[in-house]
């Protein structure tokens, strides 16, 4: 395992999505590339991103690789080569401004290069529901060069996230393992409620199944609704003692059609759940879909409150 393994005696933060943030500084990215659109035309704005989130105090950032894959370029529009190049663009983004910040402060960050499901290529929503088959083969065929990719410019850990399907993650765990056998994996599943995964597999069934992979070293779910991490989070502990890892979104419900989120109970407060999360095991923490810069200095704020009540306790 590398460094970051050393770090989660304490919680560790994540960054925010890639896709709110990048709106917000006026990217349009409703198109089946998603934010992966953005490392074409401005890729200054993908950096600037990730650089927002380490001001803020997150530790930890996810490559803009979510829904960036070969075939989708290529059905986009562009050439093999060119999508390889974007794809490795990407992950150079995320570095150069983990770089920046640890030339001006010192600290350094750590980059897990984001490998979406299957599914998020389908860019039908099929992430959140599980709905597709493929052998282990074609999912192997799938995600490596992507992968590939990734792993040339260099990464941290590798981010399997957002999948719905067990039998995807061994797939991508088995590859992961044939092509960078020494980087940690952290496995994120997308779930239906706080026991099953998108696709019906009991998420203890999950978590105990990728636990036995030993280039694991967190297990958890994201782009959930605040209120089922904790209880998922219960559920992941009575499977593994490994470190869990969970970044929700703000209980917005996605629209596959339109491309858009809706927030039926109306924005609520990452950092108001943190304390609960805490309690139920989670050690890496951030957010996903609809999160922003600010929610992540929440975080932070409230970790820092956490750590320095903790230190004065043990004076």
């Amino acid at each position: 395992m590398t460094k970051i393994t050393e770090e989660l005696n304490q919680p560790l933060l994540i960054d925010g999505a890639m896709s709110t943030a990048l709106e917000q500084l006026g990217a349009d990215t409703n198109n089946p590339l998603w934010t992966a659109s953005v490392l074409d035309k401005q890729p200054n704005l993908v950096k600037q991103v990730h650089q927002e989130y380490f001001k803020v105090g997150a530790r930890l950032a996810i490559t803009d690789t979510y829904q960036a894959n070969v075939p989708a370029f290529v059905a986009n529009g562009y050439s093999e080569r060119q999508a390889h190049a974007l794809i490795k663009r990407a992950v150079q983004l995320a570095r150069d401004a983990r770089d920046e910040y640890q030339q001006a402060t010192g600290v350094y960050n750590y980059i897990a290069g984001a490998v979406g499901p299957y599914g998020a290529y389908l860019a039908d929503g099929s992430e959140y529901t599980g709905d597709y088959q493929r052998s282990e083969a074609e999912f192997k065929e799938f995600h490596r060069p992507r992968l590939m990719d990734i792993l040339s410019v260099g990464v941290d850990v590798i981010a399997i996230e957002t999948q719905p399907r067990l039998d995807e993650v061994i797939a991508v765990l088995k590859l992961a393992k044939e092509l960078a056998p020494t980087t940690p994996c952290y496995v994120s599943f997308s779930l239906k409620n706080h026991a099953t995964l998108a696709d019906g597999t009991p998420l203890a069934v999950a978590a105990a199944t990728v636990d036995q992979y030993d280039n694991v070293f967190a297990i958890g779910a994201n782009c959930i609704p605040l209120e089922r991490v904790a209880p998922a989070v219960t559920v992941i502990r009575r499977a593994t003692d490994k470190p869990i890892i969970a970044y929700p979104n703000s209980s917005a419900v996605y629209d596959p059609q339109t491309k858009t989120w809706a927030y039926p109970h109306g924005h609520r407060s990452l950092a108001s759940y943190l304390p609960q999360w805490l309690s139920a095991g989670v050690t890496i923490v951030g957010g996903c879909c609809t999160t922003t810069p600010a929610d992540i200095a929440l975080l932070h704020e409230k970790l820092t409150e956490r750590s320095e009540r903790e230190g004065t306790a043990n004076d």
